[in-house]
Formats: structure tokens, C-alpha cells, sequence
């Protein structure tokens, strides 16, 4: 099969597998962005990184060694590193770095970058075609991230840690291209798996900082970690893997445009952080261009 060649699940409708994956993953990475907060009160931003995927590889080898799937070629081999080393390791270590610097919303905005991203490299790339309604959706959906932004107390505060950001969500966008010919001879769940595992050797020279400052870790920080580790990690990266390979990377890399006004609500639930009116109507334009990238007639 061609790079560019489609994949039969591609062509799929947007079954319950799928919606259930997609909505998963929203939720999971939603709820990293106060995960990240609590732990960086405690942890380092590299070292957060190395216990929270440390957390994660565990149970990823564990599924590697009891499901034993086929070994890789040499080339999905290269795919699979890519996917430890830009979407595990260093595109953890770019967003934590950032997030020290770089107000929420301002830090939503510039993550939220990654579809476009996404997008242009997989018509290069992958030969996905992507419409003139879908790219209208996207620039809805785009500007509906900058109002979350903007409504923000501090506003578009943007420094050094606005371009480590926009690193991190270069990482995702290649990383999703890079993995999506794999899909066609691998289980989704098994490069996930593979992820977790590389991702977690690449961040292991911090593990020893880490384990020291999780010693002496307040509970919270702990459970940060473990929550980091299980859910936005271990969970978010499998459902991922699910979404991206029923459907066209371009496409499935939309969806996560739900995920800053989700962050919102999910703030409103827990913390009882109201959000402002601007804000409102920005997740309310992020929904609606989802819906115009994804309606099908």
C-alpha cells in the first residue's frame, strides 16, 4: 500500500467505535491541562514528564508482552520512534516547559494549532484531500480558540514559552502523518503500546530526578502523576490511536479542537471557574466548525 493510498477503515462511517474513541480522547487530554498545573506545583517540567509516562509504560510493555504482536519492520520501526521521541518525549517536555510560562488559554491557542498543522502535512504527504468547507470549519473552529484565549484574565500573553508550545504541537502534527501508514499492518492499541514504551526510555535520564522529587511529593502531586500517567497518557494515547486509524488524519485531528472548550466546562465542574461570555461564544464557534469539518450529507 502507497502512502497516499486509503486505507479500507478509512472509508468507514463514524461508528460508535469511532465516536466513543474520539469523545474519550477529548475528555482525557481536557483534563490534562489542570493535571499539568498541579503537577508542575511540585515536579519539574522534564522530570513530570519522565514519572508520568514511566506510569504509563508499565502497563503498555505489559500489553506488548502478553498480546505479542508481530514485530515490526525496520521502517514501521523508524514510525513507532518517531512516535516515542516527538509525541511522548519531547512533546511532553516542550508543552510542561511552556505551561510555566504561558497563561492557559493563551497555551489552548497555540496547541490548538496542530490541526492546520495536521491538515497541509497530509495532503502533502498522505494525499488527504481536504475541501473548501472543511477548511472554512477549521478556520471557525481556529478562531473560536483565539476567544478562549483572549477571554483569558492575562490575555494573549505570549513569550518563550509560546514558541516551545507551538513546538509541542508541530511534534503531534508530524507524529500523527509519520504513524498513519501504520495503521494498515498494525492494531492501533499495539502502537499506542509502543509509544508509551519508547516515549518512556527517551525521558528516562530525568526518572532519577523524578523519583527523588516524588518522595518528598505532597499527595496531590502524586496523584497527579498517577491520573497523568493512567488517563491522558495510557488511555487518551490508545483512543487516539483508535480515532486516527478509522479515520483520515486530517479529519480525526479536528476533533481535538474540542479540547480547550471542554478544558473550560471541565474547569466550571471541578473548580467552579466560571467561564467569561467571549469565552462562551468562542466554545460555541469551536463546536459548530467541528460540525461543518465533519457533516456528511
Amino acid at each position: 500500500m502507497s502512502i497516499g493510498a486509503a486505507h479500507p477503515s478509512e472509508i468507514r462511517s463514524f461508528d460508535g467505535v469511532t465516536a466513543v474513541a474520539v469523545i474519550v480522547t477529548i475528555l482525557a487530554w481536557a483534563s490534562a491541562f489542570p493535571a499539568i498545573r498541579a503537577g508542575l506545583q511540585v515536579f519539574g517540567p522534564i522530570e513530570l514528564g519522565a514519572l508520568r509516562f514511566a506510569v504509563a509504560a508499565v502497563p503498555a510493555a505489559l500489553f506488548l508482552g502478553v498480546t505479542r504482536p508481530a514485530w515490526p519492520t525496520f521502517s514501521d520501526f523508524l514510525r513507532l520512534v518517531v512516535g516515542g521521541v516527538l509525541f511522548v518525549g519531547l512533546y511532553t517536555a516542550l508543552l510542561n516547559m511552556g505551561e510555566m510560562t504561558v497563561s492557559a488559554g493563551a497555551a489552548s491557542f497555540i496547541i490548538n494549532t496542530n490541526p492546520i498543522m495536521t491538515a497541509g502535512l497530509a495532503m502533502l504527504v498522505l494525499g488527504e484531500r481536504f475541501s473548501a468547507r472543511a477548511w472554512l470549519g477549521t478556520a471557525l473552529s481556529f478562531a473560536g480558540i483565539g476567544l478562549i484565549a483572549l477571554s483569558e484574565g492575562e490575555g494573549m500573553r505570549l513569550d518563550t514559552g509560546a514558541l516551545l508550545i507551538l513546538g509541542a504541537a508541530l511534534c503531534t502534527s508530524v507524529t500523527t502523518v509519520v504513524q498513519k501508514p501504520l495503521f494498515a499492518r498494525h492494531k492501533p492499541l499495539t502502537v499506542s503500546a509502543w509509544n508509551m514504551v519508547l516515549g518512556a526510555l527517551v525521558l528516562a535520564p530525568w526518572l532519577p530526578n523524578g523519583a527523588a522529587q516524588f518522595t518528598a511529593a505532597s499527595w496531590s502531586g502524586i496523584q497527579a502523576v498517577i491520573y497523568l500517567g493512567l488517563v491522558p497518557s495510557l488511555i487518551a494515547y490508545g483512543t487516539w490511536a483508535i480515532a486516527l486509524s478509522r479515520l483520515p488524519a486530517s479529519r480525526a485531528s479536528n476533533f481535538m479542537y474540542c479540547v480547550p472548550p471542554v478544558a473550560t466546562l471541565l474547569g466550571f465542574l471541578w473548580l467552579g471557574e466560571v467561564p467569561t461570555m467571549l469565552g462562551a461564544v468562542g466554545g460555541l464557534m469551536v463546536l459548530v466548525g467541528v460540525a461543518v469539518v465533519n457533516w456528511r450529507r
